[in-house]
């Protein structure tokens, strides 16, 4: 089995020859053929469109009625009471909205404000916006991916869709890889890409996400149609009361403006106000509640349709809402033990959690590997990250598929350690068949419990 080594990448970027970037001319050209690199085009915010969006709620009608009722009786207590009511309900929904915009606007700068292009010969950092497509863009360590592309060159390349589809892991790809697309608004975990850009803007899997949350059409809840109904049923109720009212009181007194208020003031007495203040403060509360709890509610409604769920699907690992990963267990060869989270005293566990910090990126991005490091550093008495530096990387690919990161010292001692599948780190191991029928009884329990699997490894390094 040959392998090849990889250096750790340079700061200097060398492109393969047979790698053209655009010219000046041709950006022109594309640009007006397919548009600037743009998410998401939408009409400037205004704040009492927003405002008059929710006062169109049937029960803020309602109280709004009430309220106009009472001032023309003259009931001016009940009148400031409901009017105070309508302001502390649609204020909180109005702070509700005004901060899930906000929220959603820092979404659509997941794009870096520049970029870095191979253009007449050259690489140049531009703006993010003036990628145009079949540009040549160059992604590192730690940058976002700018546009949907494809792989044209990599160095041990992985990348982050957590984004996109909400797994934390990285995926390895590369110009031979079966995946070799790359999208806009993830992030390079490790290594370096060069990339052809196939879509931008609007057209990008980003961009229609973008686009498809600004054109859903809201439909009314079932609380909502249920309230219009019985909002439209006491109107026709009272409408019908106070005509009859009125027109008695007129025909018998023949004083019009004593029978419209015996007439208002009967029918006022049917229209429970109080049912509309219950449901909207109830709502805020609840509302209220969940902006504590840092969750962006667009609507106040959405209570409503949260305390009307009665199954709620979630992904299978978790990360679609806090994108982490943590250490539950560790399984050690020399002893056929595990040992459970929080249970790092052994130093058989130690030993492992150590090797599989070594075998991760010296400055991670992916989360299982920003785990171990942490690990790793809850426990060591003196942290020997600083006192060895990376000096080869095996990235993930060969047969089997693992990754090996050796590093060295001032006084030239290495550590070499590898990650990868538990088969794949069996297979490269002194191991007896014995020794791997045990392990993989001792591990065959986990995937049932939902645990990612990795498996680790040592070399002890000789001159010889």
């Amino acid at each position: 089995m040959s392998i090849l080594i990889f250096d750790t990448m340079p700061d200097k970027i060398n492109i393969p020859n047979t790698i053209e970037g655009l010219t000046t001319d041709q950006v022109g050209i594309l640009r007006v053929q397919f548009g600037s690199n743009i998410q998401v085009h939408k009409q400037k915010h205004k704040w009492w469109l927003s405002l008059f969006d929710i006062l169109k709620e049937p029960m803020l009608l309602l109280l709004l009625s009430v309220t106009t009722i009472y001032f023309i009786l003259g009931k001016n207590s009940e009148a400031f009471f409901m009017l105070a009511a309508l302001m502390i309900v649609s204020g909180i929904s109005f702070y509700q909205d005004n901060r899930s915009r906000k929220a959603i606007a820092a979404l659509e700068q997941l794009n870096e404000p520049l970029s870095t292009v191979l253009r007449d010969g050259k690489i140049q950092n531009i703006p993010t916006q003036e990628i145009v497509v079949h540009d040549i863009v160059i992604a590192r360590e730690g940058n976002t991916i700018n546009a949907d592309g494809e792989i044209v060159h990599s160095n041990d390349f992985s990348v982050n869709e957590s984004s996109l589809t909400g797994e934390a892991f990285s995926i390895y790809k590369s110009e031979k890889s079966t995946d070799t697309l790359v999208y806009s608004g993830t992030q390079v975990a490790s290594g370096l890409a060069i990339y052809k850009v196939v879509t931008i803007g609007l057209q990008t899997k980003l961009g229609k996400l973008g686009s498809s949350l600004s054109n859903i059409i809201e439909e009314p809840t079932p609380l909502q149609l249920q309230i219009e109904k019985f909002v439209k049923g006491m109107a026709v109720i009272g409408g019908i009361i106070f005509l009859f009212v009125l027109g008695v009181y007129y025909w018998r007194s023949g004083a019009f403006l004593s029978s419209l208020l015996n007439g208002l003031t009967l029918a006022m007495s049917i229209l429970p106000e109080e049912i509309p203040v219950a449901f909207t403060t109830f709502m805020a509360i609840g509302s209220w509640r969940m902006i504590k709890e840092g969750i962006i509610v667009k609507k106040i409604r959405i209570v409503e349709a949260l305390g009307g769920a009665t199954v709620i699907c979630t992904d299978k690992t978790g990360t679609l809402t806090e994108n982490t990963m943590s250490l539950q267990s560790v399984y050690a060869f020399s002893t056929d033990q595990f040992y459970e989270r929080d249970n790092w005293d052994s130093n058989e566990a130690k030993n492992v959690i150590e090797t599989a910090m070594w075998a991760s990126e010296p400055i991670p991005f992916d989360p299982m590997e920003k785990t171990l490091h942490d690990e790793y550093g809850k426990f060591a008495i003196i942290d020997e990250r600083d006192l060895f530096s990376m000096s080869h990387e095996y990235p993930l690919n060969g047969n089997p598929p693992m990754m090996t990161h050796v590093f060295i010292n001032n006084a030239g001692k290495r550590i070499v350690a590898a990650k990868g599948s538990p088969e794949a780190i069996i297979t490269v191991s002194n191991t007896s068949e014995e020794d791997e029928i045990r392990i993989k009884k001792s591990i065959e329990k986990l995937p049932s419990k939902g645990y990612r699997l990795l498996g680790v490894g040592c070399s002890n390094y000789s001159e010889s």
